[in-house]
């Protein structure tokens, strides 16, 4: 893994072209860890993504009893389920800031019953799990908070937990959806359980993802639209054997944008029009824009010979990936908006308010909504030092800043704390500039 200093210094790129194999999806692989614990029998897993979130849920696994083992020094791993339970019935558990691990591991460990204590880094415990906790208690968890109440840390003791129906908001984040989603056939074991969507349901894609694997773990759920699903009594997951990770869709989109704004083309492999991840969709927003976007069943290519069009989009399917449209609009041809994004609000940071702070640096002027920015870009993209607010997408993001487009050239920027990318995508900075082409010097 690479090691970083404090900052990295990126000089300006005249071009963008090549191809990049993408590291695995972080949204599967959790998923997939968690599925594969508590599937019967022995799970073998292919490309699992090597990052900061993965490592904590590997780890978390690992001390809630589960036997897993790398096949030497390959992304490929073998996971022995426990059959819906853990060996461990009492455990301390460090998450970090994955909110893909401790989201998921509360619902199935307050459905397994246990003692388990539940805690991260400080902007973990800033990140709410209310709602979720709120939907467990309601029928007869007992998990209480040791800090202050909505958030990390928790404490999980063995409850009695019967229900024919939960009920959970849908607003927040579709993380606490999918944790009930996950741990759904721990509960319905005498009858069918039905979980309610409470308001509207964000980051859908999210939930096709997560209806997805729990389907290929041999669970069936009954679906009315995004109001309700049902899990029928008496099932339980069961080993596929094996089972692939996609590449990471939201990494996938700062490489299709940069082949989008600086000429291309830029090909991603291990994702392509196949995927089951929401953030495909990206390459539509790149496509309103101007871009051309090719693709196969395993990768997707992007293009473009023009100045890139301003965006009005609404974003709530594609949060992630939104944050690198927010990059591209800097090389618009007018103001741009990306709406219905509140979601970024209680992320790895307040992305919002991030976002707006690091694009005026840059000379944009930006306007921030309670669920919307609005981006006017510069005339000329300035030099200057981002802050990352120890938030991957932040330092990704803002690589893109130091590219020519066809409208604005790119500046030199400082991304500091660059080690924050691995959360998801260690090795992203070698990656980036395997496929840009610096601008020579200036001469003295």
């Amino acid at each position: 893994m690479k090691h970083y200093p404090h900052h990295l210094d990126l000089l300006p790129a005249v071009r963008a072209s090549g191809t990049v194999r993408l590291p695995g999806s972080k949204s599967i692989s959790n998923r997939i860890l968690l599925l594969s614990a508590l599937a019967e029998g022995t799970t073998r897993i292919l490309d699992l993504l090597a990052s900061d979130d993965t490592s904590v849920m590997l780890l978390a696994l690992q001390k809630l009893g589960l036997d897993w083992k790398q096949e030497g020094e390959s992304r490929n791993y073998v996971v022995q389920g426990a059959n819906s339970s853990f060996p461990v019935h009492q455990a301390d558990l460090f998450l970090g800031n994955a909110g893909t691990a401790i989201r998921p591991l509360t619902a199935a460990l307050a459905a397994i019953g246990g003692d388990y204590t539940l805690h991260g880094v400080a902007r973990m415990h800033e990140r709410p799990i209310g709602d979720l906790v709120d939907a467990l208690n309601a029928v007869g968890a007992r998990i209480d908070y040791t800090g202050q109440p909505g958030y990390p840390p928790l404490h999980i003791q063995r409850g009695r937990i019967r229900a024919e129906r939960m009920q959970v908001r849908g607003n927040v984040s579709s993380q606490f959806l999918t944790a009930l989603l996950m741990a759904a056939p721990l509960i319905a074991r005498d009858e069918d359980l039905t979980i309610e969507v409470i308001g509207e349901l964000i980051s859908k894609p999210y939930i096709e993802i997560t209806l997805n694997l729990i389907q290929r773990f041999g669970v069936e759920v009954r679906r009315n639209g995004w109001q309700s699903f049902t899990v029928p009594a008496g099932q339980h997951y069961v080993s596929p054997r094996e089972v692939q990770v996609e590449g990471d869709a939201s990494s996938a989109s700062y490489f299709l944008a940069a082949g989008a704004i600086a000429g291309g083309p830029v090909r991603v492999e291990g994702v392509g029009r196949d995927s089951i991840q929401g953030d495909v969709r990206f390459v539509e927003a790149l496509q309103q824009m101007g871009a051309t976007v090719d693709s196969g069943a395993t990768w997707i290519e992007a293009r473009s010979n023009g100045v890139l069009k301003a965006l009005d989009a609404d974003c709530n399917h594609i949060p992630d990936a939104a944050m690198t449209l927010a990059v591209a609009a800097l090389y618009a041809d007018g103001p741009s908006i990306l709406r219905n994004i509140a979601s970024w609000r209680v992320k790895e940071t307040d992305r919002l308010n991030a976002m707006a702070t690091e694009l005026r640096k840059l000379g944009a002027e930006v306007e921030e909504g309670a669920d919307y920015l609005r981006i006017v870009p510069p005339e000329q993209i300035r030099p200057a030092a981002i802050d990352t607010y120890d938030d991957h997408r932040m330092a990704m993001c803002f690589s893109l800043a130091t590219l020519d487009g066809a409208a604005r050239k790119g500046a030199a920027i400082r991304i500091n704390d660059p080690k924050c990318v691995a959360k998801t995508f260690p090795d992203y900075f070698q990656a980036f500039a395997g496929i840009v082409q610096r601008r020579p010097a200036d001469p003295q």
